[in-house]
């Protein structure tokens, strides 16, 4: 069983807690990133604020990965996840979705996160700002990482995509650099606190950060110049769902303004078949007890109804539509997106299921590539990866 079946969430809700103007069960489950990661920490945040108000447990269970995060939440033995970029990776079925037991998801948003402050970056140890060279980080920009030890996350082509994205931006590879392999997204910071590694990727939020800048080593964001297009086209070309900001929230930022990038982090998101009435409550909770949590984890501001994104990449799920609706904050506009993105995942979901039925011989990974590509084609639909 995939979900939680309609008559399953009837029942968890005959013995849910009502506050404020929601219900939910008593117990609610979602994935994390790993322990000390920001989206761990707004999740436990999170919980704590239900707790107080309704007496309702949210258990958080942290993956070190994007297939550790989604693969309970398709099982249907947890309700949501809270998820980063996998969210539109796992729609999309490319890099490990691209697994025969994978394949296109259909993935729905709740809330996004977005607007904290902070930014999605690559950051440096300042002892390896010495070693190039440029002590003080003075001048160091994300060319100088030719030569550094840099991370890969084993099971996470997501979060090495994003390493490789800063790598590209700086004109560089990962030939370009020394791979460091790591088991998790938070062991790949433990190496910048003990020195095993010279950068890492992170919401400048997360306390992985926060530990990173008070080692030995410190911590340093290199900027990003939003006015080198043939730099940033690099970037996208590889991961187009990043934009420059301006962060002043993190880690190693001091409250001053630097030039960065971001994407919604973390999503708060649950499979296109989970219960309409318990996504609507669980999005409206997150709403309702928004000022007894913003202030209780680095970068939950950012969970605010008025930082939502309705034209990024994955669609919002219909019971949350139905909450941003009465909340006056779904339009037209939004709601013709929506569409578009829906019809998106069953174009794709379409092709891996007659790529399936044809059993094709040979690398399976490179005729999904190729099925995905002319149908979304076909559809004249954008076709990246």
């Amino acid at each position: 069983m995939r979900v939680l079946t309609v008559s399953l969430v009837a029942g968890l809700l005959s013995t849910s807690a009502v506050a404020g103007d929601y219900s939910l069960p008593k117990t609610v489950t979602w994935t994390a990133y790993s322990t000390g990661s920001s989206g761990y920490n707004q999740a436990v945040a999170i919980g704590a604020a239900l707790q107080a108000d309704a007496d309702i447990n949210l258990r958080v269970l942290p993956g070190n990965n994007d297939l550790a995060r989604l693969e309970p939440v398709r099982q249907g033995k947890v309700q949501f996840a809270s998820n980063g970029v996998g969210t539109y990776l796992a729609q999309e079925g490319v890099l490990e979705f691209t697994d025969p037991n994978w394949g296109p998801q259909k993935v729905r948003v709740l809330l996004n996160n977005l607007g904290s402050g902070a930014g999605l970056a690559l950051g440096v140890s300042r002892t390896a700002c010495e070693k190039v060279g440029k002590p003080g980080c003075e001048g160091f920009t994300l060319a100088d990482l030719k030569g550094l030890r840099v991370p890969q996350i084993m099971g996470s082509p997501s979060m090495n995509m994003n390493v490789e994205a800063f790598l590209a931006y700086g004109d560089l590879t990962w030939d370009d650099t020394e791979v460091v392999e790591f088991g998790g997204f938070g062991a790949a910071w433990k190496g910048m606190v003990d020195g095993s590694v010279d950068a890492g990727f992170a919401i400048t939020s997360a306390g992985n950060a926060f530990e990173a800048e008070a080692s030995p080593n410190g911590l340093f964001w290199p900027a990003i110049d939003p006015d080198d297009t043939a730099a940033l086209d690099r970037l996208k070309a590889v991961a187009p769902y990043f934009v420059p900001v301006t962060a002043t929230e993190g880690a190693g930022l001091n409250g001053e303004a630097k030039v960065l990038t971001a994407y919604p982090y973390p999503i708060l998101m649950a499979y296109a078949e989970q219960d309409g009435d318990l996504v609507y409550n669980m999005t409206k909770a997150m709403a309702e007890l928004y000022d007894d949590y913003k202030d209780d984890a680095p970068g939950a501001i950012g969970w605010s109804l008025d930082n939502q994104v309705f034209d990024w990449v994955v669609p919002f799920h219909e019971g949350s539509v139905r909450f941003l609706q009465e909340a006056g904050y779904w339009s037209e506009e939004a709601q013709a997106h929506n569409d578009a993105l829906i019809h998106r995942q069953d174009v794709l979901a379409a092709a891996w299921r007659e790529l399936k039925e044809a059993e094709p011989e040979g690398d399976w990974a490179e005729a999904w590539s190729r099925a995905r590509r002319e149908a979304l084609e076909a559809e004249g639909l954008p076709a990246p990866f």
